[in-house]
């Protein structure tokens, strides 16, 4: 799903500047200070353009400019040339922040060419620092050719609705106090500006006591008592100068005053001196009448001389009850059909919307508009980014909900895709191509449990995965959120469905369909080559490869699915009728409801209502919007008024959003269940986090055995990735595109090697002498990205080393006998190994960096394979198991062992003889060859023809058994694989083995790993 900075279409706020745009400033009575001058050589510390690509970033240089009104003729100026495909701009962060709360307003020259476009700007305010400050905006036409100065009022500003970044404040309040800087947003389009003067002006007038409740909203049943606490808070933190006589009282809302309450009036008196931040309290009681009824407000009105009043009005809800929806002893069918009979078109309409969280420009929109799910994009995380920090977010959230007479609960969702992932300190897994490569479908299991366990502690009943996408192309930015290039690896590992949905999250299987089958340089996004492209293959190929793990989903019960931004043939998926209805949810049964992606609807060809009416009609239940939510709900209430959209396909779609709320318990339990908390982060859980970044790992190339590396060694340890959680982690790590360094608490490679060897000496660049050590490893591979942004192509993208990895692994490998580690999210070209004698595909283990080091120093085994063919070189791109020219590095499933296949064989042996008949006929099977004269000393075959006779025997048996595993069938077969790549057998034949394997075909993945 993509986050928060792809533009949408509901920029249209601001037509209040006309009669603020002049030409000369207000003076305040003393000098207001210049935010910035531009009077140097070089463009300021803290001042930098950015953009969606490199063309879209502006050209920023300090030109003369004494032509300025006013400006001396040394004069400086900041010269801004911009050619913006979606988005770019310029910002200046303050290195700390500035109170700008005893001025009016705030104030730049610029100089146009009268080219008519919209220039927006916005203010930074409070919040941890310039990149999570909530941001409000004003704009100005570009109408003149030359030199004017514009100048805005504070209260000018409205609070940006179309993106807020993560850990930014929600109050919607510009407090002025605590200003990180600014942002000017060039529109789509070409031209050059230049900007002076940067200063704020003016003389603020005396700003009031704010009231404030310690609750927005106040749920109570008939026959309670809601206790409302009364705050008051001061601008500058000061006790109050004066006396506040707050006056509070009863408005008029849904409940009837004597028949549902007792209605409430009275004065709350703050004396002077009074400390910011003190509370008075008052109570309302409500009453019983009996009936069996909605939900009925009870709005509380503040006011005062001096005073503001909070910017949502509180209320008190007398909680809804007697109804048979709210019966949890009736049947979910039974409490849809009442629940959905008693809705308005506009309560439909709403369950339908799903809005980012930041785009709320007030959080009582919720009930106003009924919106039925909010959402977090990626890095879209509270001001507090700390799992108590997101229940009390959604908590809050699911308050507002209360304030609506059905009282239905929201649904809130999260890409929690390799772990609770936007939360700080929680525990981050390996990406699935990581999973995919444990092919551990009881472990990938386990890890959806665990998210589920630490996603639903923060209030989240929603995860937007597992991807099911299957990644036919190295190139794809995505590929590290594909398991596999295999359908049927894909399909073993949608056990994490069932992880999820058996503790209490709904899952979703995405991006339906063929989102990995793109062919290169179809995108049309932006500057992407492959993401959101077109698949071009056909319709065999569409099933065979790219629906077949949906459809395993589907069998599991998978609660959601999402279309993919990618198109099958012209057809975007978000409009393909018949992809959706006719097979999804027609011929493979889905009986879920489908959630369209981030802002997806706003790609259909032709205008708004007419993409929320194709994408509701070709099936879609729920629309992301996920900024634009009073638009599209106003666009899909006159598309069902006008008959364009039948209510007939509300209905289903609302059905089916309500049939899940209702399974989830949310009509029961909306709030957090707080008593998981503890256990987000938890040792428990990040032991298996290492776990599975331990079987995850690779082994591509072991010559002389240097693996495992025996304790005593000392380690020369280089490379860009080997002291970096946020690298090892990827993208989809506390924000959408994850970053380098310490973004989240974490074991690096490097820490996990030094709680394994005795001796560690660590140089990133290799520039330490190497003299002295016994080996080295070096850790290289990718920085993080996600979707399109990774392209390979894009801006020059590619998947070679780079050159400072490359330099690392000469120098180390040419000085000693060298690891070489490759964290990386898909395969990467390695060039010439002739001087590296072990290579190990790490993926993004994610935080647990000692699962690396397990398997190094032989704590565990490496028993991982490759779910991704490796390439020999760029001309092989995309390469796949069943191409017809297939000669890779490494072919898909490929994967050394450093466990003894004996022991493997005898372990599984004892496993088989408790299962059924045919089982045990295999365990007997075995244990014939067994005897020490068919092994060598190492555990390894002696006797490759007597030993793959009984493989192949076994395996036969096992096809038809009722009790074992695809965990027993892969330590079968791995006695085969040893063979053959010992052998160098056919790269072909050993990749359509792991094919036949995943797929069930025992007997012809031993056929072809034999030769």
């Amino acid at each position: 799903m993509t986050p928060h900075r792809r533009r949408t279409r509901f920029l249209a706020l601001l037509a209040l500047l006309g009669a603020t745009l002049v030409a000369a400033p207000a003076r305040a009575a003393a000098e207001p200070p210049d935010i910035t001058d531009f009077e140097s050589d070089t463009v300021p510390a803290g001042v930098y353009p950015w953009g969606n690509d490199a063309a879209s970033t502006p050209r920023l240089a300090i030109a003369a400019a004494p032509d300025r009104p006013g400006a001396a003729g040394t004069n400086r100026a900041l010269n801004a040339e911009y050619t913006v495909s979606q988005w770019g701009g310029w910002s200046h962060d303050l290195p700390a922040t500035q109170d700008w709360s005893p001025y009016s307003g705030f104030s730049f020259w610029v100089k146009g060419t009268a080219s008519g476009q919209r220039v927006f700007f916005e203010v930074k305010d409070g919040g941890a620092g310039a990149g999570s400050a909530e941001l409000f905006e004003s704009s100005f036409t570009d109408d003149t050719a030359g030199w004017r100065q514009i100048q805005v009022p504070f209260a000018g500003f409205v609070r940006r609705g179309d993106y807020q970044p993560g850990g930014a404040p929600t109050d919607g309040e510009l407090d002025l106090v605590a200003m990180w800087g600014y942002s000017i947003r060039f529109p789509t389009a070409s031209g050059t500006l230049v900007f002076d003067d940067v200063r704020v002006y003016g003389t603020a007038p005396p700003r009031p006591v704010r009231l404030s409740t310690d609750a927005p909203v106040y749920p109570v049943n008939e026959k309670g008592a809601a206790e409302v606490k009364v705050t008051v808070t001061t601008a500058d933190g000061k006790p109050l100068p004066a006396d506040a006589n707050v006056t509070y009282g009863t408005g008029d809302g849904t409940a009837t005053p004597g028949q549902d309450y007792t209605p409430a009036e009275g004065v709350l008196t703050f004396p002077a001196g009074t400390a910011s931040g003190t509370a008075r309290a008052f109570t309302v009681r409500t009453l019983a009448d009996r009936q069996a009824e909605v939900a009925e407000t009870i709005p509380v009105v503040l006011s005062g001389e001096g005073v503001r009043p909070p910017a949502d009005e509180p209320a008190i809800v007398v909680n809804a009850h007697g109804l048979p929806y709210l019966d949890k002893g009736r049947s979910v069918k039974e409490r849809v059909r009442d629940l959905l009979g008693r809705m308005t078109t506009a309560e439909k309409v709403g369950q339908m919307t799903q809005a980012e969280r930041g785009a709320l420009g007030r959080q009582d929109d919720i009930a106003d508009y009924l919106l039925g799910s909010l959402l977090s994009g990626g890095g879209s995380a509270p001001s507090v980014n700390t799992p108590k920090g997101w229940a009390d977010m959604v908590d809050g959230f699911q308050l507002r909900a209360r304030q609506t007479r059905l009282q239905i609960p929201l649904i809130y969702g999260v890409d929690a895709v390799h772990g609770h992932n936007n939360v700080i300190g929680a525990t981050i897994f390996p990406h699935n191509v990581g999973l995919g490569a444990t092919r551990d479908p009881a472990l990938v299991e386990k890890t959806g449990e665990i998210t589920a366990k630490e996603v639903k502690a923060t209030g989240i009943p929603w995860d937007f995965a597992p991807c099911l996408c299957v990644s036919r192309d190295e190139r794809w930015g995505r590929a590290y959120e594909s398991f596999g290039e295999d359908p049927a690896l894909a399909g073993r590992m949608a056990t994490i469905v069932d992880g999820l949905q058996d503790h209490g999250v709904l899952a979703t299987a995405k991006h339906y369909v063929a989102d990995g089958g793109t062919t290169y340089g179809t995108s049309a996004t932006g500057d992407y080559t492959i993401d959101q492209g077109v698949f071009t293959g056909t319709r065999q190929e569409l099933e065979a490869l790219h629906l077949a793990p949906f459809a395993e989903a589907i069998k599991r019960g998978v609660g959601s699915v999402m279309p993919s931004y990618s198109s099958v043939g012209p057809t975007k998926m978000h409009a393909h009728r018949e992809l959706i209805t006719d097979v999804l949810k027609g011929r493979l049964g889905f009986k879920g409801f489908v959630i369209s992606d981030w802002a997806a609807i706003d790609q259909i060809p032709g205008d708004y209502p007419s993409d929320v009416r194709t994408s509701i009609n070709a099936g879609l239940d729920m629309i992301m919007v996920p900024h634009a939510y009073q638009q599209f709900v106003a666009a899909l209430t006159t598309e069902v008024t006008e008959g364009r959209v039948t209510l007939a396909r509300v209905d289903d779609a609302v059905s089916r959003i309500l049939t899940q709320k209702f399974r989830l318990g949310l009509f029961e339990r909306p709030f957090a269940d707080r008593s998981g908390l503890a256990a987000v982060g938890s040792p428990g859980h990040r032991a298996v986090a290492r776990t599975a970044a331990a079987r995850s790992q690779v082994l591509l190339k072991n010559d002389g055995a240097v693996l495992p590396l025996p304790r005593t060694a000392k380690v020369y340890v280089a490379g860009s990735n080997a002291s970096d959680v946020g690298n090892q982690s990827g993208g989809w790590t506390i924000s959408w595109q994850g970053a380098s360094g310490p973004t989240t608490p974490g074991t690096t490679i490097l820490e996990g090697i030094r709680g394994r060897a005795s001796s560690v000496t660590y140089s990133a660049d290799a520039s330490a002498p190497t003299a002295g050590h016994d080996v080295g490893v070096v850790v290289v591979g990718e920085t993080p990205y996600a979707e399109g942004i990774g392209d390979v192509g894009r801006q020059g993208r590619t998947l070679e080393l780079s050159a400072a990895d490359k330099a690392a692994v000469a120098s180390v490998c040419g000085a000693l006998r060298c690891v070489v580690v490759v964290v990386s999210g898909r395969p990467l070209l390695l060039g010439d190994l002739r001087g590296v004698e072990a290579v190990v595909a790490a993926w993004l283990p994610g935080t647990e960096g000692a699962g690396v080091s397990d398997p190094m120093f032989g704590a565990v085994p490496y028993t991982g394979r490759l779910p991704f063919t490796w390439p020999a070189s760029m001309e092989q791109v995309p390469i796949n198991v069943g191409d017809p020219v297939y000669r890779p590095l490494f072919p898909y499933g490929f994967g050394l062992r450093t466990d003894r296949a004996r022991t493997r064989l005898a372990t599984l042996r004892e496993q088989l003889g408790r299962g059924d008949g045919l089982s045990r006929a295999a365990a007997a099977v075995l244990g014939a060859v067994l005897p020490e004269r068919h092994w060598n000393a190492d555990g390894s075959v002696r006797d490759s023809r007597t030993v793959l006779r009984a493989v192949g025997v076994a395996a036969a048996l096992l096809e038809r058994s009722r009790t074992d595993t695809y965990a027993h069938d892969d330590v079968l077969v791995s006695v085969a694989r040893d063979l053959a790549q010992a052998a160098g057998h056919d790269p072909a034949a050993q990749a359509r083995a792991d094919q036949a394997l995943a797929a069930g075909d025992l007997t012809g993945a031993v056929k072809l790993l034999a030769g």
